[in-house]
């Protein structure tokens, strides 16, 4: 899983600064239950219980009233429309995505600026004319329909496409054609978490059985591939594989090329899955990986081999191969072993073996020939960030995507037999990347690990200890950090700003080992090791802790969480976004069981303590003065539900004793973050910006 990693940013000018607000907030009542569990013989209360239950009365009202508070305290910042005007300004530059093969067909997504959603063009051949296949700014009038995902069909005749409204992981799937451009009438609905798998005239897709519309966050059960074929209608889908036995499996299919197998991948949580395989010829199924201790992901099938991506006794992932019939680990055959860095995705594509590895959180790309000989590495005009290869057996060239954080995103032609490099799409940048300057350290965390971190900065920044920062981590669930680019950090760097992005043990940055150091009893190294960051970055003269930002999204939520309640001296501003913040009951909602092999369980009295010893929510001191704190949410976040926010600020709002104002931003028609309109994301950055610089005494000047 890979979430879509928010970089943020705020500032400036050096003697611009003004008055820090006054008055302290009055804050909506938030009335107390007496509500409590008993975890192993320890007592521990959860008074606002009832902010859970997101459909009563009582609810509605808190949130309606707690976002009046915001908007108000907002509007009052004198330059927030300026900020948003200059995000609006810096967003506004055309954006060209990598295209990918579909039989005759290209496809590409293209974004004039300020769509709020990226619009799908097609050309018959790289040469031919370009037209719009698939806009979905015009499936809502506010954007808030996005696209999730897509499949074309291994004929070439149709896209199948997943969306998702106002945010939320419950997908539809819509077929259209490509000659045609018609839509056909079939539409499957009640996905997620699901691949498209296509099969001779239909395609494989997962699902759960929806919940009542009232139950929106309630726990998700029994997974399910299913079987659809064209033009016929949903009731009549096919159930193709489920597990009654084990309710928290999630199960994604994937097909060969040839159209022979269909591979089964469950999974028991967001780290190791088994593998088997059905034989689509003789229905017959072939265990291949029957336990969930790693991580195999399908690199694609060549000449009769089915070829993986693992870390099976490779903490930094190698390449196997093994043909159907000779399934057993004990027969794969090591196409590529691990290097001394991680091996971070491999596919088959134009009779080649295409990798990315992943070499101090920045990306190096190799060609080899599908026995894993001949290699030779893809030479990078820059350290960044690569989106996987795409691409099929039939192709004899490939694209991909390389952003930095200052390269808004160069699309690069890659052709196979010649094994040549060029550029095919610029971007027209709206500002001067040499302006500024990235550099990546090392330093030391609590227990003497070496962290590396990029720090960003304008060309020419004084480091006396006076300049505003802003340090983004995220730390878990294998996700590697890499140097991406987002409009919204221009401002913060055109105004003299720090940025400082840390690669977090949690992360995946060093493969399994890097991992499993920041995971389950080890979590506390994950804050330990942003604690160091933004101690580093003091030490270091970059700023102070008057002047530094910490965000997170996510489990970088609860990074953020843990990190302003275990040093609440250390920072001046705290944006906890969509975070998991109750560790003691996560595991009850929508999709949160599949965390525990992350964090851990309370059912479990080891990792109760261990939980409870972080959880942010019940680490809230009474008569602490904590950071001025904005904590975001959305209100059809079915990824993190809401109730985690809700209950953070309701108890930050009641122990908190500064003056320093604790918010909750609580938007609408948006959920975890993917699919988000263009539209939203920059009114809320403009928020989180314009109370950075208040908080921080500075004023925003464009």
């Amino acid at each position: 899983m890979r979430f879509y990693l928010i970089l943020l940013a705020a500032s400036f000018f050096a003697g611009c600064s003004m008055e820090k607000p006054g008055a302290k907030v009055e804050y909506p009542e938030s009335r107390k239950t007496d509500v409590a569990d008993n975890y192993f013989g320890t007592k521990v209360a959860d008074p606002y219980r009832w902010l859970e239950e997101e459909d009563s009365e009582d609810t509605k009202r808190w949130v309606e009233e707690q976002n009046k508070i915001t908007f108000d305290y907002l509007k009052k910042i004198p330059f927030r429309d300026k900020i948003k005007a200059r995000l609006t300004e810096l967003w506004n530059y055309p954006k060209v995505f990598a295209p990918f093969k579909a039989g005759e067909y290209y496809l590409y997504y293209k974004n004039d600026g300020l769509q709020n959603q990226s619009v799908l063009y097609i050309k018959k051949g790289l040469e031919g004319k370009e037209e719009v296949f698939l806009d979905p700014n015009t499936f809502s009038t506010d954007g808030t329909v996005a696209i999730n995902s897509q499949s074309a069909s291994n004929d070439g005749r149709y896209l199948a496409f997943s969306i998702s409204r106002s945010g939320s992981d419950w997908n539809e799937i819509i077929i259209k054609e490509f000659a045609t451009g018609k839509t056909l009438a079939d539409t499957v609905k009640g996905v997620k978490f699901s691949n498209i798998a296509w099969h001779k005239d239909g395609f494989f897709y997962s699902a759960y059985e929806r919940p009542d519309e009232h139950a929106f966050f309630s726990k998700n059960e029994f997974h399910k591939i299913f079987y659809h074929k064209l033009n016929t209608d949903q009731k009549e889908d096919l159930l193709v594989y489920e597990d009654k036995d084990h309710p928290l499996r999630n199960f994604y299919a994937e097909t060969t090329e040839d159209d022979r197998y269909l591979m089964i991948m469950g999974s028991e949580g967001t780290s190791g899955n088994n593998v088997i395989l059905k034989d689509l010829q003789t229905n017959k199924f072939i265990p291949v990986v029957d336990d969930f201790k790693n991580d195999h992901y399908f690199a694609g099938s060549y000449n009769g081999y089915l070829y993986f991506l693992t870390n099976l006794d490779a903490g930094n992932k190698k390449v196997v191969r093994f043909k159907p019939e000779s399934p057993n680990p004990s027969k794969w055959e090591t196409v590529l072993p691990e290097k001394e860095y991680l091996m971070e995705s491999a596919d088959i594509a134009g009779n080649a073996l295409l990798v990315s590895y992943l070499k101090d959180a920045s990306a190096r790309l190799w060609h080899f020939t599908p026995d894993g000989k001949d290699g030779k590495e893809i030479a990078l005009p820059e350290p960044g960030d690569v989106n996987a290869f795409v691409g099929g057996n039939d192709q004899e060239d490939i694209f991909f995507r390389l952003t930095s954080f200052t390269n808004p995103g160069t699309v690069f032609r890659y052709n196979l037999p010649k094994r040549e490099l060029t550029k095919y799409v610029e971007p027209e940048l709206n500002f001067d990347p040499s302006m500024f300057t990235s550099r990546q350290v090392f330093y030391k965390s609590k227990d003497g690990e070496a962290i590396p971190m990029f720090i960003v900065h304008k060309k020419g920044v004084e480091l006396n200890g006076q300049n505003p920062a802003y340090l983004y981590g995220y730390g878990g669930f294998d996700i590697s950090l890499t140097p991406v680019f987002t409009p919204h950090m221009i401002l913060w760097l055109e105004n003299g700003g720090i940025y400082a992005q840390p690669s977090l043990r949690g992360g995946g940055e060093y493969g399994q080992r890097w991992h499993e150091a920041g995971m389950l009893l080890n979590k506390q190294n994950v804050f330990d090791d942003f604690i160091a960051a933004a101690e580093y970055l003091i030490s270091e003269g970059y700023t102070n802790k008057d002047l530094l930002a910490i965000e997170g999204r996510s489990n970088g939520g609860l990074l953020v969480g843990a990190a302003m309640t275990q040093r609440p001296d250390l920072f001046r501003v705290a944006l906890p976004g969509v975070g998991v913040i109750d560790m003691l009951r996560y595991h009850h909602f929508t999709i949160g069981w599949a965390w525990a092999v992350e964090y851990g369980s309370s059912d479990d009295s080891i990792h109760f303590q261990n939980l409870y010893s972080y959880s942010p929510l019940h680490n809230i001191k009474e008569g602490t003065a904590y950071p001025a704190t904005l904590i975001t949410t959305a209100d059809h976040d079915d990824r993190v539900a809401p109730a985690h926010s809700f209950k953070f600020a309701a108890t930050l709002q009641e122990k908190h004793a500064g003056e320093a104002p604790v918010l909750i931003r609580i938007d609408t028609k948006a959920g975890h973050g993917a699919g988000k309109p263009v539209s939203k994301q920059i009114e809320e950055w403009a928020d989180k910006y314009a109370f950075t610089f208040y908080n921080m005494g500075l004023e925003f000047r464009n």
